[in-house]
């Protein structure tokens, strides 16, 4: 939790970005960090761009988290590609149980790297670890983790349904961030807008 002593219009602000292909579940791991929750019976794909914050707190020091969900059908994607300035970090999402999913990720890794800062953090996760369960995984984390190294980046799976790592993630992306001297220098104080390019969109804040 961020100390008692900060107020959250002095926190340095950090822009993230979670990205992948529709049904992935950036949705959800979005929901369920930010308020705790999960639709079960939510089917809704994302239109255009969701947006939450969060306060959060590494190596003692506390942070406003901007987190940005992208649209993943490929009709949005002109889009979703401004909203990659200023970010510092981007979480690249996969569904577990989908091969198709997993496969499309070299392509969302290429995006990131086009439009992104060069310095900006990327980490990738796998959804529905509760399918394992069941006998629903269709890639294993070996082969995630494999990946995730080619790409530079970290790796971890999650379940926003169970809420098993779903944390982690965002913990370990901003440990990235704030270990790059030069992207940390990008982080604002203060900052009570956001600039969409297209005008306002309503901010849901939620906070440890």
């Amino acid at each position: 939790m961020a100390p008692a002593s900060s107020s959250e219009d002095s926190l340095p602000v950090l822009k993230i970005l979670l990205i992948g292909p529709s049904g992935a579940g950036k949705s959800a791991l979005l929901l369920r960090y930010c308020e705790d929750q999960f639709d079960p019976e939510s089917t809704t794909a994302t239109i255009g761009i969701d947006f939450k914050t969060k306060k959060l707190a590494v190596r003692g020091k506390a942070y406003k988290l901007n987190i940005f969900d992208t649209a993943g059908q490929e009709r949005f994607r002109t889009l979703s590609t401004s909203y990659y300035r200023g970010a510092h970090g981007v979480i690249l999402v996969y569904d577990i149980s989908n091969k198709k999913s997993f496969a499309s990720m070299e392509k969302w890794f290429d995006e990131a790297r086009l439009n992104a800062n060069p310095d900006a953090a990327l980490y990738l996760v796998g959804t529905k670890l509760d399918k394992v369960a069941t006998g629903g995984r269709a890639v294993s984390f070996e082969q995630g983790k494999a990946f995730a190294e080619a790409q530079g980046a970290e790796f971890c799976e999650i379940s926003s349904k169970t809420r098993e790592n779903v944390k982690r993630p965002f913990v370990e992306v901003v440990d990235k961030i704030v270990q790059k001297p030069q992207l940390i220098a990008g982080a604002t104080a203060g900052s009570k807008s956001i600039d969409f390019n297209m005008g306002s969109l309503p901010s849901s804040p939620c906070s440890c």
